[in-house]
């Protein structure tokens, strides 16, 4: 059965005449291809680096095999470097352990000659192979967690050299690897410059988002307002009937109610109800302390500096909070709106603690905030965020759909071509 996916554009045909490849995972393969173990294709090979004659360092990362310092910040001295395994130019390496981290890489082709880690697995190919062609067939292997099938189930799951090897391959002729890998080359470049223009608009949407809110909660609504000086350096000026006040004066500390719960425990009690921890929800379990919306504030962890999630966030409905997340109640009820206010603030110079970061809750409560006198105000601002988050969120939305159907595509393309279910040996590379 020739699979359909990348032909339904009409973009591409397929073969001529099939054959049954026995192997579940291939289906299908063009008559006229060979198909043979690994083994009779490639040979396995470990040079070892032992008298440090080679020090090009390589590392096969999400992106390919990648060049990486030798003085690198990993700790590793140049003496652990005679451990190392030389690589050549248009090898292949794999790193197949660990099989059920599906977020690490798995398939490469050397682009130098250079040294990489002992754990990964060296595949040299004989005369006549296109070693490019090649690493496409093994990737889509990996795409499609093949390796995964046949590595088992297990947190140690892995395949040696050996059962790589055992592995059955498709054997077009040199001419048509060649074909194959110069179209495949192409397309998925394409498809590379259009995922990397979506990832950029998201990133602009997303400032464009963060910029919208910090306006409305620093600056308000109208444009015209009078403004003043706040008194405050990283606020600067403010409308001028803002109030600018500690915290404490409009927000009510319920650090006290805070319980925590280990997370042995929390697998016994699995549930319905959120447990939150500085960052945000990181568990459901069976009970809860809170039914009123608050405002959570991180009080410990690296994200006080780095702020790669929101400081602060509100909570609404039945949940818990452990303690490394500061809970205020605000006085008007609004704690989305107060979330906003808090969450602009750079708390870096009130953090302590080099080793472990912290905010402590005197140091939360004395900050100074602006803020509209009237709740009138405070919830036309509030309805501005939500119709502002929903606005971007949707845009975000649809530029992260059109990246994974990009991806999807790019996966089906390489599959189909490399297990012969589109025949691209017509094909021209565009001028």
């Amino acid at each position: 059965m020739v699979d359909r996916t990348v032909m339904q554009s009409g973009r591409y045909k397929a073969y001529p005449e099939y054959k049954g490849s026995g192997v579940e995972w291939l289906g299908e393969i063009p008559r006229h291809w060979g198909l043979l173990r690994g083994k009779w294709r490639f040979k396995s090979l470990k040079e070892v680096n032992r008298n440090l004659q080679c020090m090009d360092r390589l590392a096969l990362t999400m992106r390919g095999v990648i060049e990486r310092s030798i003085d690198s910040d990993d700790g590793l001295q140049p003496s652990a470097f005679t451990g190392y395994q030389i690589f050549e130019k248009d090898d292949l390496v794999f790193k197949l352990i660990d099989l059920e981290n599906y977020k690490t890489s798995r398939v490469g082709l050397v682009f130098k000659k250079g040294i990489m880690s002992p754990a990964y697995i060296r595949l040299k190919p004989n005369k006549g192979m296109l070693s490019k062609f090649f690493y496409y067939f093994y990737f889509d292997l990996y795409l499609r967690g093949i390796y995964n099938q046949i590595g088992g189930q297990g947190v140690r799951s892995a395949l040696n050299a050996s059962d790589l090897l055992e592995i059955e391959i498709c054997v077009p002729s040199r001419e048509e690897q060649a074909e194959i890998a110069d179209f495949l080359d192409y397309e998925t470049a394409k498809i590379d410059t259009l995922i990397k223009k979506q990832q950029r608009l998201i990133e602009l949407l997303t400032e464009k988002r963060q910029a919208t809110i910090s306006h409305a909660v620093t600056k308000g609504l109208n444009p015209d307002v009078p403004m003043k000086d706040s008194g405050v350096e990283w606020l600067g000026e403010v409308p001028a009937h803002w109030e600018v006040k500690d915290i404490k004066f409009q927000l009510k500390s319920l650090n006290s109610r805070r319980i925590p719960i280990n997370s042995q425990d929390r697998g016994d009690r699995e549930g319905i109800y959120r447990y939150y921890g500085a960052s945000g929800v990181i568990d459901y379990i069976d009970d809860y302390i809170f039914d009123e919306p608050t405002v959570l504030v991180g009080e410990d962890g690296a994200n006080l500096l780095s702020r790669s999630t929101p400081l602060a966030f509100s909570a609404h409905g039945k949940y818990w909070v452990n303690n490394h997340a500061h809970i205020l109640e605000a006085k008007d009820g609004l704690a989305d709106f107060w979330a906003e206010v808090i969450d602009i603030i750079d708390v870096t110079p009130l953090v302590t603690g080099s080793a472990q970061p912290k905010l402590t809750a005197e140091a939360l409560s004395n900050l100074k905030i602006a803020f509209p006198p009237t709740i009138k105000e405070r919830k036309e601002i509030e309805s501005f965020i939500h119709s502002s988050k929903y606005k971007y969120g949707e845009l975000i939305g649809y530029a992260k759909k059109a990246i994974q159907l990009m991806q999807e595509r790019r996966t089906a393309l390489i599959s189909a071509a490399v297990t012969g279910k589109i025949d691209v040996r017509d094909w021209v590379k565009p001028e």
